[in-house]
């Protein structure tokens, strides 16, 4: 009894702490959704990723060929999957060759630090260099979506 008392536990604190950071990004969450519920009339299509915790809308006009943008809770992007290779920023910039990543782990990675750092995060990312390879927000991204662990921009020590 004790057992399941304390799994229900987690449970009830990992679904405290998911709303909070929905809560947190919200600005940033709300500005995505004019964006995608803006695009509808030329062909975004929005769709629930649950696996991201995110609202996603594809076929986004203007976002460039195979390229998405978070904001908050939503992920704006020009393909029809989501679930797409793409190169890291690292191997685009001809720093290094790296395998194809998946473009819905780089985005779910930016959702996480959208959830932790909520309206601070535009700022903090503008300050460390906006979208380029050298942006530890984009580095970590990719770390995570190579990876599957390591969405944190900052080390850990």
């Amino acid at each position: 009894m004790a057992v399941v008392g304390r799994r229900h536990g987690l449970k009830a604190g990992r679904w405290i702490a998911l709303l909070a950071g929905v809560a947190w990004t919200l600005p940033n969450s709300l500005l995505g959704v004019l964006a995608g519920l803006a695009c509808v009339p030329w062909g975004a299509r929005p769709e629930w990723r649950r696996r991201d915790l995110a609202l996603g809308f594809r076929c986004m006009p203007r976002i460039g060929s195979g390229g998405a943008l978070t904001l908050g809770n939503v992920i704006l992007y020009s393909c029809e999957q989501l679930d797409t290779p793409c190169f890291t920023y690292a191997h685009r910039a001809g720093h290094r060759q790296e395998p194809c990543i998946s473009l819905a782990d780089h985005e779910r990675a930016h959702v996480f630090q959208y959830m932790v750092l909520g309206p601070l995060f535009l700022p903090l990312y503008a300050a460390c260099g906006g979208i380029s390879a050298g942006n530890r927000f984009e580095q970590a991204a990719d770390r995570y979506a190579l990876q599957r662990s390591g969405w944190w921009p900052w080390p850990a020590t």
